[in-house]
């Protein structure tokens, strides 16, 4: 009898200890996490045993051991996502390591202003953690995205729709600009591209230095009209903003003379024609102004510093415009285009 005993005893005693560190596992493994939601954020090149220390200082989880061993046991150990996520208030551990590898991370939201090229989108895209300055402008160019995307250009100037995007940290470059350009078709789906003697690409081309050209927006078709005047005469566009351009990458915020005699293909001043390729990502409202310019008699305009212009027929009333608003020192003071009423 006391030999059955024994036998019990050392048989109950490990089934007992089992079960006792089974329900403390099980307990640890249900115990939620109390505090409020909270945004965790897996940086790129993060290791598995950061992460899980991170999310146990910062009382997310309750055991790291448990947690190694159930992302070993669903072998995922290896596929975090890099970006900020969400942990819900309540979440198991289950949850949080479901969120860290399944779940979407937070969507980053930002906006493109009307007017912005290519390489200061990609500084506003970086800005955000989406993707690196450089990846967007390599992707801005590969010949095989842009004919998957049906643009003529030499890159995506230009269809990189103005708007409020979402997405998320870490994107791809082509992913980003794929949203942008499909952006863009949808929006101009329901205009007809129909002019006299623009084809659509060249439609984008004078729509971005429109956009350029002025801060009023009740402008566009006026200088749309001043454009299609001189490019009816066959004359010299010599617009700034296409010169810019074509120096960009080395533009130090100053235009200067030797900048307006360099024969680059945006420099409008020395190509009797469009530039070679849009200068900016121009709004809808710049596209439908190029389509339906103002008609009127006009070939120059002069910035009077606040963001309009002064616009004019003839050379002689032109230049009279430059002197009053441009040489006159007067009337550059306290001026800026900022303070302008759209």
């Amino acid at each position: 009898m006391v030999k059955k005993t024994l036998l019990f005893s050392f048989i109950l005693a490990p089934l007992m200890a089992l079960l006792l560190v089974g329900v403390h596992v099980t307990i640890l493994l249900n115990q939620p996490y109390s505090g409020e939601d909270v945004i965790f954020t897996v940086h790129n090149g993060d290791t598995f045993g950061k992460v899980n220390q991170r999310l146990y200082d910062q009382k997310i989880i309750n055991n790291t051991r448990l947690f190694h061993y159930m992302a070993k046991y669903k072998k995922v150990l290896t596929k975090l996502r890099a970006g900020d996520f969400t942990i819900k208030s309540g979440s198991k551990m289950a949850d949080v390591l479901n969120t860290l590898i399944y779940g979407q991370p937070n969507l980053k939201v930002f906006t493109i202003p009307e007017g912005k090229n290519m390489y200061e989108v990609a500084k506003i895209v970086a800005a955000q953690g989406i993707t690196s300055e450089e990846e967007f402008i390599l992707a801005a160019r590969d010949t095989t995205l842009l004919a998957e995307m049906d643009i003529p250009g030499e890159s995506v100037e230009g269809y990189l729709f103005p708007e409020t995007y979402h997405f998320a940290p870490n994107s791809k470059a082509t992913t980003v600009i794929r949203g942008m350009v499909g952006q863009f078709h949808k929006k101009v789906q329901g205009i007809e591209f129909n002019h006299p003697f623009l084809n659509k690409h060249e439609v984008i081309i004078l729509a971005s230095m429109v956009e350029k050209e002025t801060g009023a927006k009740f402008e566009r078709p006026t200088i749309a009209g001043v454009f299609t005047n001189r490019l009816k005469k066959k004359m010299r566009l010599q617009s700034d903003p296409t010169t810019i351009y074509g120096i960009w990458e080395r533009y130090d915020g100053n235009i200067r003379k030797k900048d307006l005699l360099e024969p680059t293909p945006y420099n409008t001043y020395k190509v009797p024609a469009l530039p070679k390729g849009p200068i900016a990502n121009p709004s809808l409202e710049a596209i439908v102004a190029v389509l339906n310019p103002e008609e009127n008699k006009f070939l120059y305009f002069v910035s009077k510093n606040d963001g309009t212009h002064v616009f004019s027929e003839t050379y002689k009333d032109h230049d009279k415009a430059v002197s009053d608003f441009q040489k006159n020192s007067k009337a550059r003071t306290g001026k800026s285009w900022r303070e302008l009423k759209q």
